[in-house]
């Protein structure tokens, strides 16, 4: 009679075993836990368990130590109190622990800032309290760190030009809870940050009405043109807050923005816009400002900052002065206007080896992107006849992808209209006099341009949240 070909699984040695079961996931491995004794001693093996602790835990030999559990109990314990964050927990948690260690040397004042994590008892409270479920990205992240004081700097950037400044604040759980809106044109949105000298926030959707999509972050911009009060425009920022979140402490930590006075400003650099000409080097960032702007009427409103560095391997008889600046500017139409002028924002900056020279300068468009190019006249210290041109990158200027408001679109039979182009826009004409001089007549307190849009955006926070109060 012939041998019997069956195999018993006890007789399966168990290295081979104990390497497929690193394939699978932590629910595979409950589940192969319950099918005999064997497979419930093996799906229980110490370096299985570790090497999920660190995939979904981030924790380390340490934390092990500390708790005094195996890797299987340990991972039970952090399952049972954040499970349903599973899929969000360590793409968040490296977020934050990667912020937090470049700002420590930078910018403490806004780490002691940091709020520590809430509780689950509590989420669920606020949602009691505004009736809408929250977003198990935001929940999670709020685990982690809820928010921050209501302290400046704010965590979420800033932006300082003449007489205008913003920064915002990563508003705690409570606090953005106070801020839930249910009136016309955003209902349902929850504050996610706070600015208290210009009233901007930008939002989260926390269900799907008015033509916005859930988990959605925005700037809220209102319609000026609009008879109906709750016709808001909306500047996107996000699609989720787990994307929001992680791209703005991605361009954060790899240096996209730039940390200035102990501040995170939101200046965008674009790669490849450096120019160098002989010993000195020109490189521009530039940043889109949502609270001076608008889609209806359209007005676009940008920063950029340059910087004009010379090199320290120079000679010192290459020592120069900056005399005049010249600007090309290209419409989405290929119109071109040129435009030149003395200095730089009033200043006429001398180049020595090593020196860095920046300044920052403002522009509005009408439509929403434009770009631009120039170049900055110099003479030679040691001999004034010394005349040369130092060319000035192409940079480009692009408003965030934007939305109309439902009722907008209803009425053009498009029910969401988005705009994300590279080119266009053309300047008004304030904006075709001197542009690199930020005192022009914006730089009046609350006047010209500066003054009727902070207007424009306060009125549209009229008979909302402002916590100003606390």
């Amino acid at each position: 009679m012939a041998a019997s070909s069956e195999f018993e699984m006890d007789q399966l040695p168990s290295d081979p075993l104990l390497h497929i079961f690193t394939y699978l996931s932590y629910r595979d491995l409950v589940h192969c836990s319950f099918v005999n004794r064997r497979l419930n001693e093996l799906s229980k093996h110490n370096l299985l368990w570790k090497s999920l602790c660190c995939k979904h835990w981030l924790l380390t030999d340490a934390d092990r130590l500390r708790s005094g559990l195996s890797w299987y109990f340990l991972f039970k314990r952090y399952y049972w109190d954040l499970g349903r964050y599973i899929q969000h927990y360590a793409v968040l948690k490296k977020a934050w622990e990667q912020l937090k260690s470049f700002l420590q040397q930078r910018c403490p004042r806004m780490i002691a800032s940091l709020k520590e994590g809430t509780s689950e008892l509590e989420l669920k409270d606020i949602e009691s309290q505004i009736g809408c479920k929250l977003p198990d990205d935001y929940r999670c992240s709020y685990r982690i760190h809820n928010g921050q004081k209501l302290v400046i700097p704010g965590l979420m950037g800033s932006m300082s030009l003449s007489n205008h400044y913003r920064s915002e604040v990563l508003l705690d759980v409570e606090t953005a809870a106070g801020g839930f809106q249910q009136r016309k044109g955003m209902r349902h949105c929850l504050p996610l940050t706070f600015c208290f000298h210009t009233g901007l926030s930008q939002y989260m959707t926390l269900d799907p009405v008015e033509g916005r999509r859930m988990g959605e972050t925005f700037y809220p911009c209102p319609d000026q043109t609009a008879q109906d009060p709750g016709a808001i425009d909306m500047f996107i920022t996000g699609s989720s807050f787990l994307e929001w979140f992680t791209t703005y402490v991605n361009n954060v930590v790899t240096g996209e923005y730039p940390i200035i006075k102990d501040q995170i400003f939101r200046y965008v650099h674009e790669k490849g816009c450096v120019a160098t000409t002989g010993d000195i080097t020109v490189s521009v960032s530039t940043s889109f400002l949502p609270e001076l702007s608008s889609v209806h009427p359209p007005h676009f409103f940008f920063t950029y900052r340059i910087r004009i560095e010379m090199s320290s391997a120079a000679s010192p008889e290459a020592a120069c002065q900056l005399d005049s600046r010249y600007w090309k500017i290209t419409t989405s139409d290929g119109n071109v206007e040129e435009v030149q002028g003395p200095g730089v924002v009033g200043e006429f900056p001398v180049m020595t080896p090593g020196k860095v020279h920046e300044y920052a300068s403002c522009t509005t468009f009408s439509t929403p992107s434009e770009y631009m190019e120039g170049h900055y006249t110099f003479h030679r210290l040691a001999n004034k006849e010394e005349v040369f041109q130092v060319a000035i990158p192409r940079f480009h200027m692009v408003c965030p992808t934007y939305r109309e408001p439902e009722t907008r679109t209803k009425q053009s039979n498009n029910s969401t209209f988005t705009f994300n182009q590279d080119d266009g826009g053309e300047f008004n004409d304030a904006d075709r006099r001197d542009r690199s001089n930020s005192r022009d007549d914006r730089d009046d307190d609350d006047g010209g341009d500066f003054g009727r849009m902070r207007e424009m955006n306060m009125a549209a926070l009229e008979g909302s949240w402002c916590p100003r109060h606390i």
